[in-house]
């Protein structure tokens, strides 16, 4: 049985109640597929707990953008990298980091498992969103790199895109739902920024083919408050954490 998380962007006060919800059920396997860092107020801290929790971490496109320039970022995400990079680049245990950051791979193979951050055809910067059962090609592309399951995030909606060309929410499923037969591409969500109208972190247990969902509530207002503090934050990268948007 493993837990596996996402998009934590910097968010110190979800990712330590992700961790203790995920220690109360007695899982000690932790897979993280990548954003460890931007947008939040706590990078240097959440660099640091996935170095010690996770056995498997991936890099994520504002990981990237940390390390290097950031690319198709919007004006306030880029603020966020380049505030975060000057963080990251202070501190004792700065190089240690860096050098953790850099050597994250963009993919992890399991058989018929692949973990990627983004898409199967692009690891780090390509979005699957639910609209894109309609986008028949696109889904046909991603589909056929898959084996049998892959597992993501990116877009911080969580759920499961079946072959048949669905999208079940976790709702939908009553948060459970069997991998059985075909392939499924299986969103997390997002621990640090959820967009699926929902505050609560977001992340998912696997126990053999048994794939639950799992809600945790966290400090909203007190990492929002972090975020008001410091100018280089846009203002709306605290306000959206209370929508979940």
């Amino acid at each position: 049985m493993r837990a596996i998380i996402s998009d934590i962007h910097g968010n110190l006060e979800a990712l330590e109640s992700v961790l203790a919800d995920i220690k109360s059920l007695g899982i000690n396997e932790i897979y993280c597929l990548g954003d460890i860092v931007g947008y939040g107020p706590n990078p240097r801290e959440c660099v640091d707990l996935v170095r010690k929790n996770c056995v498997v971490t991936l890099l994520g496109n504002h990981d990237q953008g940390a390390l290097f320039d950031p690319e198709g970022f919007n004006a306030g995400a880029e603020r966020a990298i380049f505030w975060t990079r000057q963080v990251l680049e202070g501190g004792t245990g700065a190089d240690s980091r860096w050098e953790f950051l850099g050597e994250l791979p963009r993919v992890h193979k399991e058989p018929q498992r692949l973990f990627v951050h983004g898409s199967a055809r692009n690891p780090l910067n390509e979005y699957v969103f639910p609209e894109d059962i309609y986008n028949q090609r696109k889904m046909e592309r991603i589909f056929s790199l898959v084996e049998k399951d892959c597992f993501q995030g990116h877009t911080h909606i969580p759920g499961i895109f079946t072959e048949d060309l669905n999208f079940l929410t976790p709702e939908e499923v009553n948060f459970e739902y069997r991998l059985g037969n075909g392939k499924h591409l299986i969103n997390v969500g997002s621990v640090g920024q959820p967009r699926n109208g929902v505050p609560d972190s977001s992340y998912v247990i696997l126990d053999g083919d048994k794939l639950t969902y799992r809600r945790v509530k966290y400090d909203v207002d007190k990492t929002a408050s972090k975020i008001y503090a410091i100018p280089e934050l846009d203002r709306f990268l605290g306000d959206r954490l209370k929508e979940g948007r």
